[in-house]
């Protein structure tokens, strides 16, 4: 049974997280916090978790509720699952927010969830970003419950990340066979994300050998022409935290033809990198962009850049005790 201690500090950051008046970066940080409880934690206590963060879809802010969907979907628990279906039946909703509630559908893997995204993937006149986010998701779920993913020999990838799709399984594949992959167009998404997430771990400690040519590899992918693709290399940029990603990721955000979806996940990538010089200034020049989500997304990277330069153990602020300050 939970504590009042434990009860009070899930309340004071959901209190935090949905609060119009809480600085952005606060409300990020408490979501966070709540993203670990909800994934860790058992029974009720991860229920309340999972309550509060959906309990912020109220929010006008597209960021933080394309955010909140994000973390449904790493919680490894299916008491999230209602929370994203609602997102992404609200055709009125931003594409971005059904989006990544797609995405996070598939990332909790129960087949369950393929009558839902059959039918947004085959909807007539849906956001070409959803569609193929509904495509990526159905292929997970298909893969997570195959016969196939039970004879893979996988990578132990060093991020604890639950990706839209897992990487090509161990083989001899080189970082330009995988560069191949990743860059034909013909080939299903779910294949060419494949390449993508082995890429990643290819990159990853920076000091590997492959890291920098598979940095570059995935830094072509920026040329493709589905938006959807194109955010999800700035997202693994922002899991690497390669120096060597820097160029592509200022080139992406200062495009202003780009896609916002693109662009804001490039700032948050170029955030991780905050103590590299350079950066930070670079973000600033986007502080009053005219794309909201943009905007918002540099006040979050600038927090986050001012983490990477401190000596805080976890960008969160799980509290000590039931008090959050704010």
């Amino acid at each position: 049974m939970a504590s009042d201690t434990d009860n009070s500090t899930i309340a004071n950051l959901r209190d935090s997280l949905c609060s119009e008046a809480t600085p952005l970066p606060v409300r990020f940080r408490a979501l966070f916090s709540l993203k670990h409880l909800a994934r860790h934690e058992t029974g009720d206590r991860a229920l309340e978790a999972i309550d509060a963060i959906a309990a912020a879809f109220t929010s006008p802010s597209a960021l933080l509720k394309h955010e909140l969907a994000y973390c449904l979907g790493q919680s490894a628990n299916l008491a999230a699952v209602p929370y994203l279906e609602k997102v992404l039946a609200d055709v009125q909703e931003d594409p971005m927010c059904r989006h990544e509630a797609a995405e996070a559908l598939g990332a909790l893997g129960n087949d369950e969830n393929l009558d839902i995204l059959r039918k947004f993937r085959d909807r007539e006149g849906e956001e070409v970003v959803v569609k193929e986010t509904c495509e990526i998701a159905i292929d997970r779920i298909e893969w997570e419950n195959s016969a196939q993913r039970k004879a893979e020999k996988l990578h132990q990838s060093d991020f604890a990340s639950v990706d839209p799709a897992p990487p090509m399984p161990d083989s001899e594949q080189t970082v330009e066979d995988l560069e191949k992959t990743l860059m034909d167009a013909n080939l299903p998404l779910f294949l060419r994300y494949r390449a993508m997430f082995a890429l990643r771990d290819l990159a990853s400690p920076p000091d590997l050998p492959t890291a920098v040519p598979a940095v570059h590899a995935l830094a072509k992918g920026f040329a493709d022409s589905s938006a959807l693709f194109r955010h999800e290399i700035a997202f693994v940029f922002g899991q690497l935290s390669h120096p060597a990603s820097i160029p592509a990721l200022t080139s992406a955000l200062s495009n202003l033809q780009e896609a916002s979806m693109v662009r804001h996940e490039a700032a948050e990538a170029l955030g991780s990198l905050g103590e590299e010089e350079g950066v930070e200034d670079i973000l600033k020049r986007f502080l009053h962009d005219e794309e909201k989500v943009v905007r918002e997304s540099i006040i979050v990277a600038l927090d986050m850049a001012d983490y990477e330069q401190s000596n805080q153990a976890e960008y969160a602020l799980i509290p000590e005790g039931p008090k959050v300050a704010v």
